[in-house]
């Protein structure tokens, strides 16, 4: 049935594709944003956008909460001061939730927040064992400290009664947004290119799972916990790099010592260079089926659609 669901980074590239198909379903969607106007206008006007929490009153009906607010972990140096901003980016919209859903009437019967994979860290033994939802946190790397302290503040919803998903996301793959646009663009022109070793785990989900997965959090009541938002199938960086040349009729001809890499990016390098193996337990024990679960057809599709957008956009022109 259609329901009533609130989400946080709603404009961002999770989010707007969430956005699109909850609302495709009839569910009523209310998206936070702090440039209300601007989200008024990417979103919709089938989307009530607020910009304050405040603005929901005590007795709103609100079925499910999505957190996918946060500045973005890759790009900007890890400086005391930009670790500071991303754990603060995530906790602060956690605890206006939990200050909502305090105060609702009736509180949310789930909150859905998004974690990542780096819960996981870099393993300081075998990188190739496999990680599901049970396998632990790597203390004293910022990653996973990160997805620690997001998800230690989510779950203080469970005692306000509402059930508590905490996404791990891996490397989330569409034409609109996230990793894929960019390295497609350099793969077209035939450099792609092998990471260090390229041996190192390549968690990834084509954004069609990575919205299906946080809707199948949301209406299947039995789970709660961890959830990782990947493929079955794990692949390496240099797997991917090659599918990826392959899907638009190259190969892999370039490859980056990982020296360079970690002299610019430091502990940050650990994102690209030590990926570990991550499988999808929970959503396969409870029956989820994936859209496209296999990387090859995966990226053949992405590459498609995006023929497709370039083809569409040309005519409007």
């Amino acid at each position: 049935m259609p329901i009533t669901v609130l989400i946080t980074g709603a404009t961002g590239f999770i989010g707007r594709n969430l956005v699109a198909s909850l609302s495709a379903d009839g569910c009523r969607v209310i998206a936070l944003s702090r440039r209300a106007r601007d989200a008024r206008a990417m979103l919709g006007p089938h989307v009530r956008v607020i910009g304050d929490l405040r603005e929901v009153t005590n007795d709103e009906a609100i079925d499910a909460c999505v957190h996918l607010a946060g500045a973005r972990v890759l790009g900007l140096p890890w400086s005391a001061t930009r670790r500071q901003t991303l754990i603060n980016s995530r906790t602060r919209i956690t605890d206006a939730l939990l200050g909502l859903i305090s105060r609702l009437a009736r509180p949310p019967r789930v909150l859905v927040s998004a974690s990542a994979v780096g819960w996981y860290g870099r393993a300081d033994g075998d990188l190739a064992m496999p990680c599901d939802e049970s396998s632990a946190c790597q203390p004293g790397q910022f990653q996973s400290n990160l997805c620690t302290v997001v998800e230690r503040t989510a779950m203080h919803a469970e005692a306000l009664g509402t059930r508590v998903a905490r996404m791990r996301f891996g490397i989330v793959l569409g034409i609109d947004g996230g990793a894929w646009p960019m390295q497609a663009a350099t793969a077209r022109l035939g450099l792609a290119t092998i990471l260090g070793s390229g041996h190192q785990y390549f968690p990834w989900v084509h954004i069609a799972d990575a919205v299906g997965l946080v809707r199948f959090a949301i209406a299947n009541e039995l789970i709660g916990g961890p959830v990782n938002v990947v493929a079955p199938e794990v692949s390496t960086q240099a797997e991917f790099a090659e599918e990826l040349a392959r899907s638009f009729g190259q190969r892999v001809r370039l490859r980056l010592p990982e020296a360079p890499v970690r002299l610019c990016l430091g502990e940050m390098a650990d994102l690209l260079l030590d990926g570990r193996p991550v499988v999808p337990r929970v959503a396969l024990t409870y029956g989820y089926e994936f859209a496209w679960p296999r990387l090859h057809r995966a990226l053949a599709d992405l590459a498609d659609l995006a023929d497709l957008a370039d083809l569409a956009g040309r005519h409007a022109r």
